[in-house]
């Protein structure tokens, strides 16, 4: 019998900690401190493991996310999104327990966080290295100095870097990782040679899973800071990050309805389970996550060949393809895998998970 009777995340330790285990290397192989990001996995059962290959700071995307982890023993850890307003408070408590890293990407976001924050914090520069999403602009060096004086101004804040984060990489092949990574990585070498005699302790903290996992040059980056590795997911596979066998997640869910002379099928699992992200199929078609048979460990199969998830709802997915053996030999009540697009959404969306290993559901944050 299944040990669970609604859809449920499926964690596969074995492949997570393979994951984890290769960026760790590769890190060590690189000579750069390794944070991860942990709004991945969420979990602080997950977060342990990386305490057992030597890991010892982190990177998180909120305030409570760095709250939840604080409190199971993370001491340091970097904020890597703006401080909102609203969270100063939580800051300032949060800034007397861990050693404490913020990130400011505008003048006035700097003002803020100087006027409010009373804790004693380090303050990195985020930097708009190709993304287009939020940092200073990287030319404007005469605003990155002003900047970098305001925040020196104030006793209780002190410079300690550049921030990036390649997320275009997410858009390109692979064999175009090493030039992006080159370009952006090249942004960051050249502000560092700026202001590395002024602040000898300057850190560079740069990082995406497609750079950090592909890329082989990170002249001037003292730390990498990838999350999604830890589980990938078909967007990461789609483009040619990793093979969908390091895929460590996957929602199970039950089939519901079975239209085999449509190759049709209808699953209790939608887009608040999976979220709406999609990924392009190497046929061109739209997916929501790659559909694989659910094994008796509770472990799943690669992908079923010409069989996607073409649509989901709140609660329903709908599988289609070509596949007519597959949608002969399924019925109502089966249980299938569905590799989900974009695993850092899936676990955001689902809140536990199951591992498969050792049998237990572990919570992340709610």
């Amino acid at each position: 019998m299944l040990p669970f009777n609604k859809p449920t995340l499926l964690l596969n330790k074995a492949k997570c900690l393979a994951n984890i285990q290769f960026m760790v290397e590769k890190a060590h192989k690189l000579g750069v401190v390794l944070r991860p990001h942990f709004k991945t996995h969420q979990s602080a059962e997950v977060g342990r493991w990386f305490r057992t290959y030597g890991v010892d700071r982190i990177a998180v995307s909120s305030v409570p996310m760095a709250q939840y982890f604080a409190s199971d023993g993370w001491k340091d850890i970097l904020l890597a999104i703006p401080p909102s307003p609203s969270q100063f408070e939580h800051i300032n408590l949060l800034a007397n327990e861990v050693k404490l890293t913020l990130i400011t990407s505008t003048v006035n976001g700097a003002k803020q966080v100087a006027q409010h924050v009373t804790g004693n914090v380090s303050i990195m520069l985020e930097i708009d290295t190709g993304q287009g999403r939020s940092g200073f602009n990287m030319n404007d060096h005469k605003q990155i100095a002003d900047v970098i004086d305001y925040i020196n101004s104030r006793s209780n804040l002190s410079f300690s870097g550049f921030l990036s984060h390649a997320g275009h990489s997410y858009n390109v092949k692979p064999l175009e990782i090493e030039v992006l990574n080159g370009q952006a990585i090249g942004v960051l070498e050249e502000l560092k040679r700026r202001w590395v005699t002024h602040f000898p302790n300057l850190m560079v903290s740069y990082g995406d899973t497609p750079t950090s996992t592909l890329a082989s040059v990170f002249r001037g980056v003292d730390e990498l800071r990838p999350g999604n590795f830890v589980f990938f997911d078909m967007q990461q596979a789609s483009h040619g990050v990793c093979d969908v066998e390091s895929i460590a997640v996957a929602l199970a869910c039950p089939v519901n309805a079975v239209y085999p002379s449509e190759n049709r099928a209808v699953i209790w699992g939608g887009a608040v389970h999976l979220s709406k992200d999609t990924y392009i199929q190497q046929s061109g078609e739209v997916s929501f996550g790659a559909v694989c048979r659910l094994n008796n460990d509770n472990t799943w199969t690669n992908p079923i060949e010409n069989v996607f998830l073409q649509s989901v709802s709140q609660e329903h997915g709908v599988i289609k393809g070509s596949n007519t053996v597959f949608f002969n030999t399924i019925c109502e009540g089966d249980w299938l895998a569905i590799l989900p697009a974009h695993s850092c959404l899936t676990v955001s969306c689902m809140s536990e998970l199951y591992c498969v290993d050792d049998l237990k559901l572990f919570s992340c944050l709610r």
